[in-house]
């Protein structure tokens, strides 16, 4: 134990060491630039300032505790050790060291961000002071003060669940670390006691100070009980690597959604006939539940797919109809629907009689006889909305994609009580990391980060480039990676195009039932989302940003989009309501624009001013192209990629060409080990490179027929 953890003394007296800096940070700052020109390797970017004057000590633990080499670390812990005098012993492994994001490693905003509050910092030492107290000695009064200073501080920007791993780094085994991998191990029953699961599962960000407290002491009794594999947090913590991840859950059938959402969890609205004509209505309130027929089925769960219970059906109801709509309503009331989502019974085919919020999963019981299938269901309301549409005909039906539709049912029934929302509920995004981003996006760790410092700086960039270099993929993903999590709330994307105009981006007239009537657009719907949640950043991105008449679109907003120009004492008249408009600070332009499209203007230049441009590359010599290259092993596939590297390096010499109209990697994606046959290699060489070769050289045949035969000689 003393040898696999023997990180811990060392972290212990570290932080003890560090606690007299609190007066002093000038000093301990010297001390840290010390450190790194003693090891020569390259002191992080810790502020907006190249030399910062202040940090915080879980800062000063995260310049070790992020993703480097292990020679590194132990470098960096040696001269940590000389630094401050520590007489524990240089820990040679990390066993149960939860570690920051490379691009995210300060547990506070930079200097100069609106985020970063003036006692931010403060506040961290404060806690940093207490919570070495009160692991230490502790009593009533220390833990009365951890309370009041945690709660003080755990929901400054940045911090979410990194608070809890600056707590374990300091004091190991008295605060438990709750990253995603710890979170994740104990949502499994046999890995701690039910209780524990249950207020895990309960979570969507970092708890307060009592819940976290009574997480760690539950915790901890758990491990002394000796019934688990651990008896101790930082075995915990190890242990939480030590289980096979299962595999993905796949929520499309295509497994890399161009536009990154694919893994995100949102309410759905489903509507649903309890009986026909509403004949189980009143048993559906009495038991709080909802539930569909077709009891001949059995348990749903036996079924592999909606294609399984569609074929069982034809089998025992005869094929007289496909009884495709039975088959998908089972498939989605056992499959796809899920606590959260919203839930309207109907009678006929314009009444609406109830609402309801799914709360229990899927259950069969064959002993409900007519109605065996069924979900508990908090019923809400049962408020009769009677409507102007002609509502499907279905047993169950979703009607999440009719936006126009669900925004008219839930304000019927949200109307009464708007005065008593005081907060919209929480929705746990899944986490997305810069790691995340580099994954996915073919784009080296320097190029990624100085993207982001532009974005972060002017707020409005355009991400140029040839076709095929993953713009459209790489745009939501961007957000995902600066916000830390797919917030789909706080990102919007519209693609302009030659008939988009300021009506439909700011405000217009629209005709109505009435004649005409006010309408707002997209960006300033947007914009006033933002204003009202300033602790967040949001991102509106436009997909072919060059295809529209900017001047007309933007209107007067060419003013207030510049950086400069941002906030509420900014402010200029829109065109219709004479309204006061101002861009918040926290929104963010990302566009998108083809270089290599011929048919298009130039850019506005008073456009062009406000916009950074990042040219996005083919990424062909990455190193995760190259990994995902190598994973195909397909001599034919790397033969093509030659070709169509030596290729790029001929147009981006051509006077009438360039680096603009070079082919991208996104041609070549999407390939899995045994699928780059000819089936798949062929169409891409006949039918997307060849005829884009003909437009650019549509002059030039004797070039064209060359470099045809060069890709086509490459997959013979």
């Amino acid at each position: 134990m003393s040898q696999q953890y023997a990180w811990i003394p060392f972290y212990e007296e570290l932080a003890d060491k560090l606690l007299p800096y609190k007066d002093d940070r000038q000093a301990l700052m010297k001390k840290i630039q010390e450190i790194f020109a003693a090891t020569g390797l390259k002191l992080p970017k810790l502020d907006s300032h190249p030399l910062p004057i202040d940090i915080d000590p879980f800062s000063v633990y995260a310049l070790f505790n992020k993703h480097t080499t292990l020679e590194n670390r132990i470098k960096l812990v040696t001269a940590f050790k000389d630094s401050f005098s520590i007489d524990a012993p240089v820990p040679q492994e990390f066993n149960g060291i939860p570690l920051v994001n490379n691009m995210a490693a300060t547990f506070y905003a930079f200097d100069g961000d609106p985020r970063r509050k003036p006692d931010d910092i403060d506040n961290l030492w404060a806690l940093f002071e207490i919570a070495l107290f009160h692991a230490d000695r502790p009593t009533d009064k220390t833990r009365e003060d951890f309370i009041r200073i945690f709660n003080n501080t755990y929901r400054q920007f940045g911090l979410r669940w990194m608070l809890s791993f600056g707590l374990y780094w300091i004091r190991p085994h008295t605060y438990m670390n709750l990253d995603s991998n710890t979170r994740e191990f104990l949502s499994d029953p046999s890995h701690t006691s039910p209780d524990i699961v249950a207020t895990l599962k309960r979570l969507s960000r970092m708890p307060d100070a009592e819940r976290y407290l009574s997480i760690c002491e539950s915790l901890k009794e758990t491990a002394l009980s000796k019934a688990y594999s651990y008896s101790s947090f930082p075995e915990l913590s190890e242990s939480t690597w030590n289980v096979p991840k299962p595999a993905p859950v796949q929520t499309s059938t295509d497994s890399t959604n161009v536009l990154g959402d694919p893994d995100i969890a949102s309410v759905r609205y489903w509507l649903l006939a309890p009986g026909k004509n509403a004949s189980e209505w009143s048993k559906f309130q009495q038991t709080n539940t909802a539930a569909i027929s077709w009891a001949d089925l059995g348990n749903l769960d036996d079924y592999p797919s909606k294609d399984d219970i569609q074929d069982a059906l034809i089998h025992s109801r005869g094929g007289e109809t496909s009884h495709n709509n039975a088959a998908l309503a089972c498939w989605q009331f056992a499959h796809e629907m899920k606590p959260g989502d919203i839930i309207w019974a109907k009678r006929g085919r314009q009444e609406i009689i109830g609402r309801g919020v799914v709360s229990g999963a899927y259950e069969f019981d064959e002993s409900k006889g007519d109605y065996p299938h069924f979900r508990s269901v908090d019923w809400t309301d049962n408020t009769i909305f009677r409507t102007d549409d002609l509502l499907s005909m279905k047993t169950l039906t979703d009607l999440t994609t009719n936006t126009e539709l669900v925004s008219r049912i839930e304000g019927f029934y949200n109307a009464e009580k708007l005065d008593e929302v005081d907060d919209e509920p929480v929705i746990d995004y899944p986490e997305y990391s810069p790691e995340d981003f580099l994954s996915e996006v073919f784009m080296s760790p320097d190029k990624y980060e100085s993207l982001t410092n532009i974005l972060q700086v002017k707020k409005n960039i355009i991400l140029q480039g040839a076709p095929g270099v993953g713009k459209t993929f790489a745009a939501k993903r961007l957000a995902y990676s600066l916000m830390g999590e797919k917030d789909v709330s706080r990102v919007m994307m519209v693609q302009f195009h030659q008939s988009y105009s300021y009506e439909d981006f700011i405000e217009g007239y629209r005709p109505s039932a009435n004649g005409f009537e006010l309408t707002k657009g997209a960006f300033y719907s947007f914009c006033k989302k933002a204003a009202d949640d300033s602790e967040n950043d949001y991102f509106f991105i436009i997909d072919e940003i060059n295809r529209g008449n900017l001047s007309k679109i933007f209107g007067e907003l060419f003013m207030l989009i510049e950086n400069d120009k941002r906030g509420s004492k900014n402010t200029l008249q829109l065109l219709y309501s004479h309204e006061l408009f101002y861009v918040p600070s926290n929104v963010y332009l990302i566009g998108m624009m083809n270089t290599a499209d011929r048919s298009l203007a130039m850019l506005d230049y008073a456009l062009r001013r406000r916009f950074a441009f990042f040219d996005l590359t083919p990424g062909f010599q990455t190193e995760k192209f190259i990994e995902y290259r190598d994973s195909l092993g397909e001599p034919k596939f790397n033969a093509l990629l030659r070709q169509v590297e030596l290729l790029n390096e001929v147009i981006a010499q051509d006077d009438s060409l360039g680096d603009g109209f070079c082919i991208g990697h996104s041609y070549f994606c999407n390939l899995r080990p045994g699928s780059t046959d000819d089936a798949a290699l062929v169409p891409i060489v006949e039918y997307e490179l060849i005829p884009l070769l003909k437009e650019y050289w549509f002059d030039d045949p004797s070039r064209i027929a060359d470099w045809s035969d060069r890709l086509r000689g490459a997959i013979r």
